[in-house]
């Protein structure tokens, strides 16, 4: 197992974080899973006896060392959208003692008006430098944890929510380890405004050394880099104008946290070459969409908990019932891992991505395939969730119906070993393979029908994701699109 690389500046090594680590497809999962070595700040704070004014005085030299003049305190919305708000380094000290308030009304899914005071409270694990920033003015980022004036952590913060469930499932020895794969697209802009003109024409693995897409995926490499990232690739995907970088395994908390800072970093770069980076799940009629495939493994003791030599495909029990936990609530999670209207554009038969429920360890049409790696490689990927999700709460159902499928042993249906878009509508009825939900409001009805899933989230979390359903999918119903008026304007 390749050690986490450190990234320097001044004199002071900063792990960022021992969790990230790029990788292209078919990677050895062997050196996917990371080592779970802590930041240096969070090793400061425990060989003090968990002192948090040793913490402190720790993060206040370090931005003093590497100059650091402003500082961008970010988390997530309940959409997932990245918000943030710049605050002078002085002001640091602040942060970490008592937070930094903010109007949470005006956060979309927060609180209500009447209150709607939040706190922001920064971590220091995930202290990381701007690389593009000026090196005489520097700017440096810190992910937060919301809570109220009370003290208390907002049980809408998305964030908190996926802590949560990560802290019952180490409660019964196990660490929730996933990798997600990011797929965008890079367009032109027009008159300063994002568009859907194409970039360039290429496709998988295609190589335009004249194309400013190359230029944006250079800038990504060595930013990310910079930010203390392994990378090993990135790639051109199968759509004309579309791009691929991949995540190792980590811990699911750090792994969210790189999904909102690789979206942040991608749009921004792509804007100071012109471009416009999207994560919309499918922006171009007639090519494939933009998906977040997510590996995922249990380990226990040290081990790779999916993995027994003696079962089944190699599979253990908790594999096969973690799989199975998935599959009984995945409408539900659809609603969480797919939430625009636009997702359902993508989960439709004939651009790659899944649309029958299902799991295989044979073929990669299925919607939970399990890659052919064993031993510490084993691990479970989900295809259908797009890079449009909020991380943290996507991450959280699957663990939160995974792990009932372990604890109650839900036994799985039979590995579908056909490529299924191949067999007929009779064929699929005769496996009991059924089809995800075909719109974004039967995938907003399955969450609410779905009690683990609108226990883990919360009442106040289900109630915003179901208004912000219900208005996105009245909107769209009251829309007269171009299609429909090219079909019926003239004919009726």
């Amino acid at each position: 197992m390749s050690s986490f690389p450190e990234i320097h500046h001044g004199k002071i090594v900063i792990c960022l974080d021992s969790n990230l680590t790029f990788i292209i497809h078919h990677h050895s999962y062997m050196s996917m899973v990371s080592d779970e070595r802590k930041s240096p700040f969070g090793s400061l704070a425990a060989s003090h006896g968990g002192d948090r004014a040793e913490l402190i005085d720790a993060v206040l030299k370090q931005l003093e060392n590497d100059n650091v003049r402003s500082v961008l305190l970010q988390f997530s919305d309940m959409v997932g959208k990245p918000k943030n708000v710049a605050i002078p380094t002085k002001q640091m000290k602040k942060a970490l003692t008592e937070g930094i308030s903010f109007d949470g009304s005006s956060i979309q899914g927060f609180a209500r008006l009447e209150e709607s005071d939040m706190v922001l409270r920064p971590e220091p694990a995930t202290y990381q430098i701007i690389p593009w920033s000026d090196e005489k003015y520097r700017v440096a980022r810190f992910i937060c944890d919301v809570y109220t004036t009370r003290g208390e952590p907002f049980i809408g913060d998305p964030r908190y929510i996926l802590r949560q469930q990560l802290e019952k499932a180490a409660k019964l020895g196990y660490t929730f380890n996933v990798g997600p794969e990011m797929e965008f697209f890079l367009f032109r802009m027009v008159n300063g405004h994002p568009s859907v003109e194409l970039q360039d024409h290429g496709g998988y693995f295609d190589q335009t050394p004249t194309d400013p897409g190359e230029d944006v995926r250079r800038d990504l490499v060595t930013s990310l880099s910079e930010m203390g990232f392994d990378i090993e690739a990135s790639h051109h995907e199968v759509a004309p104008s579309q791009h691929e970088i991949d995540f190792t395994y980590g811990n699911a908390l750090a792994m969210a946290d790189k999904v909102v800072t690789f979206k942040f970093v991608a749009k921004t770069l792509a804007l100071h070459r012109g471009l416009h980076a999207t994560f919309m799940a499918k922006p171009v009629y007639g090519i494939n969409g933009s998906g977040m495939h997510v590996n995922c493994s249990l380990m226990k003791d040290g081990q790779n908990a999916f993995f027994d030599p003696e079962g089944e495909h190699q599979l253990s029990d908790t594999a096969r019932h973690f799989i199975a936990g998935i599959l009984k609530h995945i409408d539900a999670i659809t609603r969480i891992a797919n939430p625009t209207v636009n997702s359902y554009k993508r989960l439709i038969p004939g651009y790659e991505a899944p649309v029958y429920v299902g799991w295989s360890a044979m073929n990669r049409s299925a919607l939970i395939r399990v890659p052919s790696s064993r031993g510490k490689s084993t691990r479970a990927e989900l295809r259908s969730p797009d890079p449009t999700c909020n991380p943290y709460l996507t991450f959280a159902v699957m663990l939160a119906a995974g792990m009932e499928g372990v604890t109650q042993k839900i036994e799985p249906p039979e590995s579908v070993d056909k490529n299924i878009f191949r067999m007929s509508a009779e064929e699929r009825a005769a496996e009991g393979i059924r089809c995800l939900p075909w719109s974004l409001h039967e995938a907003n009805t399955a969450l609410m029908n779905d009690s683990l899933l609108c226990s883990v989230l919360g009442e106040h979390v289900v109630s915003q994701i179901n208004r912000l359903g219900e208005l996105e999918w009245g909107d769209f119903s009251k829309h007269i699109t171009d299609w429909e008026l090219n079909r019926y304007l003239a004919t009726y």
